[in-house]
């Protein structure tokens, strides 16, 4: 017997070819696969959709036994939207906080925020240009921790501006426990984020993360301790935050300035330029750092800075 699949978030069955995007018979192992997508439901602008259904139908035609998974997640979607909010409600359940609830209330903000979906997109294109370990828009939308709780924080942030902080502080309770992620609904961030790996990133309710913005694994933008208010960093757009980084305060990173893994900065980092060190210290120093001209969010350059910061050498 073929897998049941839950059809009532998209209000249509697997056999409904009329209304919009339909896989023929795509719902069971084995069977082949036929795409037929209505154009006339799809926004001509969205690419990044189109190729996500393009990139279903070519994931699937390689492992069938994927294709009950990927109707659930992808194809029996209208829109990114209604495909974000649920593979969102089915990360984040629990037993006492049922999928069905949590995709409600997803789609609610979705549908009324559409520059969340825009950012969205943004941050998709970010981690497939950046990140050479993601294969696809489909790898990064099912299984990048990261990108998926920067989407669940878009959405708790909003509810956070619209003054339903329970919700918003539940949804990032559960974004921590599920992805190791911690966000403050307070804090904003810029579209083209890419959070790679993500585990044990922190980010505090005052902090502000500019566009473009590239941030590694275990890096806090958090208070000093011992501020009230505005009390965590500003990042400003094109940065690049290595592994393992602390930024501490109310400071500013300055626009495309690249911060070396494992630093603690506690004071500001004028643009373009290379902080690194515990405490930070500036590449060239203080009184005349060198700049970079290329965007390290982009590049994801690491290293480069090490031979002119260390003598050290393996």
């Amino acid at each position: 017997m073929a897998t049941c699949i839950d059809t009532c978030r998209t209000g249509t069955t697997q056999d409904d070819d009329s209304r919009f995007c339909c896989i023929k018979n795509f719902f069971r192992p084995g069977f082949s696969v036929n795409r037929i997508i209505h154009h006339t439901q799809i926004e001509e602008d969205d690419d990044v959709w189109i190729k996500i259904l393009e990139e279903a139908k070519s994931d699937v035609e390689q492992e069938p036994i994927l294709s009950n998974y990927y109707y659930a997640s992808i194809t029996s979607h209208r829109s990114l939207d209604s495909a974000l909010a649920h593979i969102l409600s089915v990360k984040l359940s629990n037993l006492n906080l049922p999928s069905n609830t949590l995709f409600e209330l997803f789609i609610s903000v979705l549908e009324e925020s559409p520059e969340i979906i825009e950012a969205t997109k943004q941050d998709l294109i970010a981690v497939k240009e950046r990140d050479p370990a993601c294969i696809s828009y489909v790898h990064c939308f099912l299984g990048f921790k990261g990108f998926l709780a920067c989407q669940a924080h878009r959405i708790a942030h909003n509810l956070w501006k619209q003054n339903r902080k329970i919700v918003a502080l539940l949804i990032q309770n559960r974004v921590s426990e599920s992805f190791a992620v911690d966000i403050h609904p307070g804090a904003k961030i810029g579209k083209g984020f890419l959070l790679d790996h993500a585990t044990g990133v922190v980010i505090g309710e005052t902090a502000v993360v500019g566009d473009n913005v590239s941030i590694l694994h275990g890096v806090t933008l958090g208070g000093t301790g011992k501020q009230s208010g505005d009390r965590h960093p500003k990042i400003g757009d094109g940065v690049l935050i290595g592994a393992g980084t602390c930024i501490l305060g109310n400071i500013i990173i300055g626009e495309g300035a690249k911060i070396g893994s494992g630093s603690v900065v506690v004071k500001d980092v004028p643009p373009r330029t290379t902080a690194v060190g515990n405490p930070a210290r500036l590449i060239g120093g203080k009184e005349n750092p060198r700049k970079h001209e290329k965007i390290p969010c982009l590049t994801m350059d690491q290293t480069s800075y090490l031979t002119e910061w260390s003598d050290y050498v393996i």
